[in-house]
C-alpha cells in the first residue's frame, strides 16, 4: 500500500508540478488532484493541436511557394546556359576572324610585348630612369595592354618602345649633372646636385651613388670604397671639359657592391684578433730594435772609418778602444798584447751585436705564432660546421679567410726581420772583423818590433 502511495505520488508530480504544490494528506485528495492534472493536460493538448491546424494551411502555402521560385530559377538557368553556349561559340568565331584578319600582326604585337616588358625591367634598374623617372611604368602597361587580345597598340605606342630604346642606348653614352634627391647613409633625404656617368654609375659630393631596386631613387652607398677609386670621382665633379680618370663599373653596380664588401687593411688585422696582435707588436718591437741597432751600427762604422785614417786612438769608437790597449801596455811581450787585445775584443763585440739575436728570434716566432693563430680559426671553423653545418659555403669560407690572416701577419713580420737581422749581422761582422784586422797587425808591428 505505501509502495503505490509513493509510486502515485511521484507520477503526479511529473505530470502537474503546480498542481502539487501541497503534499496530499489521503488517497482521496491523490485521487482528486490526479483528475484535475489529466484534465489540465488535456485542455494544453488540445490547444497545441488547434494550433498546428491553424498553420497547416499557411505552411502549405509556403511550400507552394518555394516549389514555384524553384521552377522560375531552374528555368532562368536554362536560359542562361543556352545564351552562354551560344556565346562561346560566337567568341570562337570572332576570335578566328580576329586572327585571320590580323595575321602577321599577331607576331607583330607578341615581340611588342616582350620587348616592352624586357625593356621596363631594364629600365628599371637603369641611373637614366632617374633623370627620366615614370618610363618603365609606361612600358609595364603597355606590355600589360598586349596580354589582353581584345586590346591592340597605336602606332604612338609602338613608338614609345622604340623610343626609350633609343634614349636609353644614347644616354649611356653621355656625362649627365642634374639635381636629385638622394638617401644619405644616415638615413637623411637631401636634394643635391648628382652626376650620372652614362648607365654605370652616378657619384654625388665624391661619393658612389647606388640605385635603389624597383625605384627612380638613388642612396649614397654606406660603405663606400677605397680613396684611390673616390679620388677619381673627386675629379669628375670637378667639372673641367677635359678627359678625367673615372673608376667605372661596366656592370652598373655589381662589381661596385662586391668591391665594398672586401675588408679594408684595418678589417683585416682585426680578423686576426689577439694573436694578430700579439703578432703585429712583437714586429713593430722588433723594427725599433733594428731601427736603432741600424743608427748605432752606421754611426759607430763611421767613427771606425774616421779612426782608420788617424794614427791617435781614440775613446769613442771600438776601434780606437782597443788600439789604446797597445799603449797601455807598452813593454808586454807579444802573446800577452795578444790576449789583452782580445779581451778588448770581447768587450767591444756585445756592444756591437746588442739586441740582434732578439730580432732573430722574432723573426722565428712571428710564423709560429700566426701557425697557432690558423690553426686555432681552424678549429673555431669546424666547430662551427659542426653546429651549423656546410649548407652555406661562406660560413666556411669566411672562417678559413679569417684563420688564414694570422699566417699572413705572421710572414709578413718574419720575412722583414729575416732581411733586417741578416744586414745588421753583417754589418756588425764587418765591424769585429776590422777590429780582429788592426789587432792582428798591432800583434804583428809588435814581434816585428821585438825581433
Amino acid at each position: 500500500m505505501m509502495k503505490l502511495k509513493h509510486c502515485l505520488s511521484a507520477l503526479v508530480l511529473l505530470m502537474t508540478a503546480p498542481v502539487l504544490a501541497q503534499e496530499p494528506v489521503n488517497l482521496d485528495q491523490l485521487l482528486q488532484q490526479l483528475k484535475e492534472g489529466k484534465f489540465a493536460q488535456s485542455q494544453e493538448n488540445q490547444a497545441r493541436e488547434a494550433r498546428f491546424r491553424s498553420q497547416a494551411a499557411e505552411q502549405e502555402q509556403i511550400l507552394r511557394d518555394a516549389i514555384a521560385k524553384r521552377d522560375r530559377l531552374e528555368a532562368l538557368s536554362s536560359r542562361l546556359e543556352t545564351e552562354f553556349e551560344a556565346n562561346e561559340t560566337e567568341l570562337a568565331n570572332l576570335e578566328d576572324a580576329l586572327t585571320q584578319r590580323m595575321g602577321s600582326l599577331k607576331e607583330l604585337f607578341g615581340v611588342l610585348q616582350q620587348v616592352a616588358g624586357d625593356t621596363a625591367s631594364n629600365l628599371q634598374n637603369s641611373y637614366v630612369s632617374v633623370e627620366y623617372p615614370g618610363r618603365s611604368e609606361q612600358l609595364s602597361d603597355l606590355a600589360q595592354k598586349m596580354g589582353s587580345s581584345a586590346k591592340l597598340a597605336s602606332i604612338e605606342e609602338i613608338e614609345s618602345v622604340w623610343y626609350a630604346l633609343q634614349q636609353e642606348m644614347t644616354e649611356s653614352g653621355k656625362v649627365s649633372k642634374f639635381d636629385t634627391t638622394v638617401t644619405l647613409a644616415s638615413g637623411e633625404k637631401v636634394t643635391k646636385p648628382v652626376v650620372r656617368v652614362g648607365t654605370f654609375n652616378m657619384v654625388a659630393d665624391g661619393n658612389y651613388l647606388e640605385l635603389i631596386p624597383g625605384t627612380d631613387a638613388v642612396a649614397e652607398l654606406v660603405r663606400q670604397p677605397s680613396s684611390r677609386y673616390l679620388s677619381t670621382v673627386e675629379a669628375l665633379e670637378a667639372g673641367d671639359k677635359s678627359p678625367v680618370r673615372f673608376a667605372l663599373d661596366p656592370t652598373g653596380g655589381s662589381i661596385l657592391g662586391l668591391l665594398v664588401q672586401a675588408p679594408s687593411i684595418g678589417e683585416r688585422i682585426d680578423q686576426g684578433a689577439t694573436v694578430g696582435y700579439i703578432i703585429l707588436g712583437l714586429g713593430l718591437i722588433g723594427l725599433l730594435i733594428a731601427l736603432e741597432r741600424f743608427v748605432t751600427l752606421t754611426l759607430m762604422g763611421g767613427k771606425v772609418k774616421r779612426q782608420l785614417k788617424q794614427q791617435k786612438a781614440q775613446q769613442d769608437n771600438p776601434l780606437g778602444r782597443v788600439m789604446l790597449v797597445q799603449d797601455k801596455y807598452p813593454n808586454a811581450d807579444t802573446e800577452t798584447l795578444e790576449l789583452k787585445l782580445s779581451e778588448a775584443i770581447l768587450r767591444e763585440v756585445p756592444k756591437i751585436t746588442r739586441n740582434l739575436t732578439f730580432i732573430k728570434i722574432i723573426s722565428v716566432v712571428a710564423p709560429l705564432l700566426g701557425l697557432l693563430g690558423t690553426v686555432t680559426g681552424m678549429i673555431n671553423t669546424f666547430q662551427a660546421i659542426t653546429l651549423f653545418g656546410t649548407g652555406d659555403p661562406k660560413l666556411m669560407a669566411g672562417g678559413i679567410s679569417q684563420a688564414l690572416v694570422t699566417t699572413v701577419l705572421g710572414l709578413v713580420v718574419a720575412i722583414p726581420m729575416t732581411l733586417l737581422f741578416a744586414t745588421l749581422n753583417t754589418r756588425s761582422k764587418n765591424l769585429v772583423h776590422v777590429l780582429q784586422e788592426q789587432a792582428s797587425g798591432i800583434i804583428a808591428e809588435r814581434s816585428e818590433r821585438g825581433q
